[in-house]
């Protein structure tokens, strides 16, 4: 029907656009353009997209650089989208054009048409020439993927990972009395307490969080001045410190301009940077997981020196079966985001000249990335770490059978005869202290000195 639709212009001519969209023919000509993925932006980027265009728009009033009407309506707008209330409207594709245009004009028309509607018949906004001002795709694109991503990660991912440190510190001193079998190379090795395991962990979250501070440090320089080539063409010369500094009032995180415009347009190795951090993350998640999920195997016929909450049924068809469903989810999540560093690697490498052209899949990427680890995180803290507990009798009678304690009678038998303890041990499924009690290598009273599994987590020497 024809009143589905109306009649708009750009400078390429006419495109019908939906009739009670706020978008306009550019953002129409990039919906029939790119109808690839069906994945758009999300939360994040349109409201660092609001932000920059809010602040654009008052620094543009103070610098008598745009009318204060046209102004005002336009601040009121872009406030409406950095507050998620016209989300529907941004209907373009992540695969689009590398410099992300689309999306820029996608914002700057869904704000003048909305800023127009505020005006009230007073007069009409224009994207380019009122919304835009000052801007372009090629500046504000870099400053939306730095400010949302380092907005995501200290109000999503740091967060939840002190959540998940602190659980796992928790338990580390709750399990701090158990002395299991150390292992190494998935063979036995020399007693650990659980709680040196799980403090391991939590020291591997803690410097996750140091690494994805230090590195979402780094996105503290926009590129927001720089224009169309990093030279700055058609914006006052005031209007980007200005501008930032609002934009780091409103995010309540410290930005500033780019030390130099064209590194912050040509290059996106800040956003590497974070993904290099993000992977790390997802490297020290999947140790975790992976070894919580061993730790649980069993019950009968695996490890079972943990036990894993029951959060759900394991099996359609063997009754009470329960699997480690949260550290499964966990390490899916650690494939995904080792995988979208490989995207924002591939993607930041191809800065051309002036520019890079493959913004729109960095942002997606990192954003991604941020969410993933944030939400994993915590669920995996409430519904998985929260829950464990030690089978202390089950690490006992694994530790009991490690031929491995036989490394504790080196300073008083030798190595030699200690690797002869350790094989008949492992041969007969006898214990190690039996051996050398059979073999008369100790006297009595010291079997016990020499063989006290606790003192073996500990460094130091016997005195022999």
């Amino acid at each position: 029907m024809a009143d589905d639709y109306r009649i708009e212009k750009d400078s390429l001519g006419e495109m019908k656009v939906p009739a009670d969209a706020l978008y306009g023919p550019q953002t129409q000509r990039a919906v029939e353009n790119f109808p690839i993925s069906g994945q758009r932006f999300g939360r994040r980027f349109i409201q660092a997209l609001g932000i920059v265009k809010r602040s654009a728009a008052e620094t543009n009033a103070e610098l008598g650089t745009l009318d204060a009407g046209v102004a005002a309506a336009i601040v009121e707008a872009a406030g409406e989208v950095a507050e998620g209330r016209w989300d529907d409207e941004f209907v373009l594709d992540v695969y689009q054009t590398g410099s992300g245009t689309s999306t820029n004009m996608n914002t700057n028309e869904v704000v003048a048409n909305r800023a127009t509607q505020l005006l009230k018949g007073d007069g009409s906004v224009h994207p380019n020439d009122h919304v835009n001002f000052g801007q372009s795709s090629n500046d504000v694109i870099p400053t939306a993927i730095h400010v949302s991503a380092r907005v995501a990660v200290e109000e999503e991912l740091i967060p939840a990972l002190e959540h998940m440190r602190e659980a796992l510190a928790a338990k580390a001193a709750a399990f701090d009395g158990i002395v299991k079998s150390g292992r190494t190379h998935l063979m036995d090795a020399t007693p650990v307490r659980l709680g040196q395991e799980f403090a391991g962990y939590a020291s591997q979250v803690g410097k996750g969080i140091e690494r994805a501070r230090a590195a979402a440090a780094e996105l503290e320089e926009l590129a927001l001045g720089g224009t169309a080539t990093g030279t700055g063409i058609n914006t006052h010369p005031d209007f980007a410190r200005r501008t930032i500094a609002k934009i780091s009032e409103a995010t309540g995180i410290s930005f500033v301009e780019a030390a130099d415009h064209f590194e912050a347009q040509g290059a996106k190795d800040a956003a590497v940077s974070l993904a290099g951090a993000l992977n790390t993350v997802a490297t020290s998640f999947m140790k975790i997981a992976d070894d919580i999920r061993w730790l649980g195997s069993g019950p009968t016929s695996g490890l079972h020196e943990i036990s894993l909450p029951a959060v759900q049924p394991g099996s359609s068809i063997m009754p009470g079966k329960v699997n480690p469903v949260l550290a499964e989810a966990m390490m899916m999540v650690c494939a995904r985001v080792m995988g979208n560093h490989t995207t924002v690697t591939v993607a930041g490498s191809r800065g051309n000249f002036e520019l890079n052209v493959m913004m729109p899949v960095i942002a997606h990427a990192l954003l991604d990335s941020i969410t993933l680890l944030a939400h994993v995180a915590r669920a995996f803290t409430d519904r998985c770490i929260a829950g464990i507990e030690a089978n202390e009798e089950r690490a006992r009678e694994l530790l009991e059978k490690n031929p491995s304690i036989a490394t504790a009678l080196n300073p008083y038998i030798g190595y030699d005869q200690a690797a002869v303890v350790a094989k008949e041990s492992a041969k007969r499924g006898v214990s190690v202290r039996e051996i050398v009690r059979e073999k008369g290598l100790l006297p009595e009273d010291r079997i016990d000195e020499a063989l006290d599994v606790r003192s073996m987590t500990e460094p130091g020497l016997p005195d022999t």
